[in-house]
């Protein structure tokens, strides 16, 4: 009986000032729900925070280890040696002498660059600046192995080599897709910087299709603010999975200029690997042409109504051009569909085609336009 009478009393005293707070929670609620909202964001905040932090919902990584461990393996140190002979002098032409200077005057220069392990049997690619005029070609493999050299085969108009080496359990590069890399995709740039060992620098895709830099006969390279210092030539420029984009050819080279270096498509490179591989020189479409292009104080010296394409300077005889009848004087103003924007592009495109393979052209001849299609040719070291 005490305690019910006890319960009773509390019910009565307390029951009261409970109820009044809790219709004041509810009103104050029905008036400010945004302190509800308040209260589930930060809840569901939270709980999005732990979800990121303990899962695997990243947006980004914070480390490209991964990536540096699938690709490292397959980027190698070349280092490269010149003998350089003694100049003629009156004294070598006494044969004691000239014995002498050659066995003791020799220079020997030495070089250095890097290089990407394509196919498993030793192909690989460099860039022909790295191996050109060598006499000697010692590659350095991940694994501390060293290998002699021979070059397959050299595309100067790309700067690229093709080398082959003999040994066991190489490991390819994984290539990835240059055409789909966007600005300001990471990437990675690995190599042999100055001789110190491979190093991996980091940066973004700064630019694509850059061209008219006057580094190559084709250009299309990806830019990027990556270091790329001297050795870093012949290097791979990979993806954040490790995926091959690039060969690291050049950078900019002018006072103050930082951060600006350039890569040869991997597709690019991949097509020279394999026509040297297969023919021992790159296939190329051609046609014939030697143009440039036609700019708009050139148009208005020479009074063209037009302002954009090839203007023909000169045609080789028995070239494609030259059996589809076009002549000097003419303008190319599309080729496959495509309008001319710069010659750079324009030298690509066509080389792009097989030999064999039709290519399209329009015409501007004298106030009028036509079209013909040409059957390309094989490209040699020329001009269009």
């Amino acid at each position: 009986m005490t305690s019910n009478r006890t319960v009773n009393l509390i019910i009565r005293y307390l029951g009261k000032p409970i109820l009044v707070g809790l219709c004041a929670a509810a009103l104050i609620l029905l008036v400010f729900p945004e302190i509800r909202q308040q209260g589930n964001g930060a809840e569901e905040s939270s709980m999005d925070l732990d979800h990121r932090s303990h899962g695997n919902e990243w947006t980004g990584p914070v480390s490209y280890s991964h990536a540096v461990k699938r690709a490292a393996p397959s980027v190698v140190n070349i280092y490269t040696r010149t003998i350089t002979k003694p100049s003629n002098h009156p004294l070598l032409d006494d044969p004691y002498f000239r014995r002498l200077f050659n066995n003791q005057q020799q220079r020997i220069q030495s070089s250095l660059g890097s290089g990407v392990i394509m196919q498993e049997d030793g192909f690989m690619l460099t860039n022909n600046h790295v191996i050109d005029g060598a006499d000697q070609i010692l590659v350095l493999l991940y694994d501390g192995r060293e290998a002699p050299a021979i070059v397959v085969g050299k595309d100067p108009e790309t700067d690229l080599a093709v080398l082959k080496i003999e040994a066991d359990n190489l490991q390819p590069i994984s290539v990835g897709e240059p055409t789909q890399a966007q600005i300001g995709d990471v990437v990675l740039a690995i190599g042999n910087p100055y001789g110190v060992g491979q190093t991996v620098t980091q940066g973004i895709v700064s630019a694509t299709g850059r061209n008219g830099l006057g580094l190559n006969t084709f250009e299309n390279f990806i830019q990027t603010d990556a270091d790329i210092n001297p050795g870093n030539s012949g290097g791979a420029l990979v993806d954040s999975y490790g995926n091959l984009l690039g060969i690291n050819t050049a950078i900019l080279n002018q006072a103050g200029s930082v951060g600006i270096g350039f890569a040869i498509p991997a597709d690019t490179a991949e097509k020279v690997l394999n026509d040297i591989i297969s023919y021992g020189y790159v296939v190329r479409g051609w046609l014939g042409m030697d143009a440039f292009p036609l700019t708009q104080p050139i148009a208005k010296r020479l009074n063209l109504p037009i302002y954009q394409g090839l203007l023909v300077r000169a045609i080789y005889n028995g070239s494609p051009a030259f059996l589809v009848g076009i002549q000097p004087g003419d303008i190319v103003v599309k080729i496959n569909g495509e309008p001319v924007t710069d010659r750079q592009s324009s030298i690509s495109q066509i080389a792009d085609v097989a030999p064999g393979a039709p290519i399209e052209l329009e015409i501007w001849r004298q106030g009028a336009t036509f079209a013909v299609t040409a059957v390309a040719g094989i490209r040699p070291t020329s001009p269009l």
